[in-house]
């Protein structure tokens, strides 16, 4: 093996080891060991007073009859978004938009004008975030035009 050949089977090598090395994304990794309830997430979804999703977002919620129009549709967020695609826009949306309307639903640091009863605490739970991206990701058809 030649010396331009060694030094390309050792970079390859070291790129290898630094990859594995690499810790994942926080938002690859789900906030929970407990899989998602995709029913859970639906109400969640659905509920004004939780979720508020449907405040901006309409969905394939039928009984919600009043349902936003500000932020995309949900139908079809399954094919659109990955779980850690969605993870991120649930944890911290600004992440991606800073100028984006929609709340952070799990970081708590670092936001401006929260009630003092809220300061500190996240809008959902880690498990109630679980349960909104394992119901999101079943929504694989896009809504009707």
């Amino acid at each position: 093996m030649g010396d331009a050949a060694r030094a390309a089977t050792h970079a390859a090598f070291v790129l290898t080891l630094l990859l594995l090395a690499t810790p994942a994304r926080a938002d690859e990794v789900p906030l929970t060991s407990t899989p998602g309830d995709a029913r859970n997430g639906r109400a969640i979804v659905a509920d004004r007073t939780r979720g508020l999703c449907l405040l901006c977002h309409s969905g394939p919620i039928p009984e919600e009859r009043f349902q936003g129009n500000l932020a995309p549709p949900l139908d079809g967020a399954g094919l659109r978004w990955s779980a850690a695609e969605l993870r991120t826009r649930l944890v911290d949306g600004k992440r991606l938009n800073p100028d984006s309307i929609m709340p952070s639903y799990y970081r708590t640091e670092g936001l401006h004008r929260v009630a003092p009863a809220q300061r500190g605490r996240p809008i959902l739970a880690a498990q109630e975030i679980e349960d909104v991206i394992a119901y999101l990701l079943t929504l694989r058809e896009e809504a009707p035009r």
